[in-house]
């Protein structure tokens, strides 16, 4: 019997939204660092302000590649943008696995990130995202803020900012009543215009975007093993 030929190279983009935030850029280079360090080497990619772009990078290279697209929610950039991108690159063996987001194993981040806020027994909580047109992608924000509620064991609330409602502003104003502080949990990677928004929202407090919480790194690495798992069953 002829042995099992071993796996072959693969190819790791990390795909993230971009800013002009140069902070909210060094959060989101320091996360891909992070999880290259346990994954091996990557490359990172933005789908807006920034580039290179996905398609630009696999326009480099045919070898398998695992594409994971760092959102919160499954929105246009997921659905739409990501697969158009790996279209007109044209190459032939491309795995998009699932977003970052939502999922349970966030809920440590957030809820960590509400202590570091300053959070106290008896506050609201909202859970403020960026928002999308699309409503599959704002059922994604309604479903983590469901994780987050069940994590607290309060009703947690959410707020759009960008496109959706209620918005963040409209969410805080209903559920404050007389001597309850309103703390926002931000449903958002890294700091940018956004995550000033929420700044802005009327909030008594806002926690810091998820960044570099090591749920978040945890996840990425096991999306890349998933579609890297994925490439290797059609080989």
């Amino acid at each position: 019997m002829a042995p099992l030929s071993e796996p072959g190279p693969v190819r790791r983009i990390l795909v993230a939204h971009g800013t002009r935030s140069r902070h909210g850029v060094a959060m989101v280079r320091a996360l891909a660092d992070a999880v290259a360090a346990r994954t091996g080497p990557l490359d990172l990619a933005f789908v807006d302000v920034l580039g290179p772009t996905p398609s630009d990078l696999l326009r480099e290279s045919d070898i398998p590649t695992v594409l994971v697209p760092a959102f919160l929610a499954a929105g246009y950039h997921v659905h739409t943008d990501v697969p158009r991108h790996v279209e007109r690159s044209g190459h032939p063996r491309v795995v998009v696995t699932a977003p970052l987001g939502p999922d349970p194993a966030l809920v440590g981040a957030l809820v960590r990130g509400l202590g570091r806020a300053g959070l106290r027994p008896g506050d609201a909580v909202v859970l403020g995202a960026t928002g999308s047109s699309d409503a599959g992608a704002r059922d994604d924000v309604r479903t983590m803020a469901g994780h987050l509620g069940a994590g607290l064991g309060r009703e947690v609330p959410v707020g759009f900012l960008a496109a959706g409602s209620p918005t963040v502003a409209d969410t805080v104003a209903r559920i404050r009543t007389p001597g309850t502080r309103v703390v926002i949990a931000a449903y958002q990677l890294a700091d940018g215009l956004f995550h000033a928004r929420l700044e802005e929202a009327g909030a008594d407090a806002v926690a810091a975007p998820l960044g570099l919480a090591p749920e978040v790194i945890d996840l990425l690495v096991a999306r890349f093993a998933a579609g890297t798992a994925q490439l290797d069953q059609t080989r």
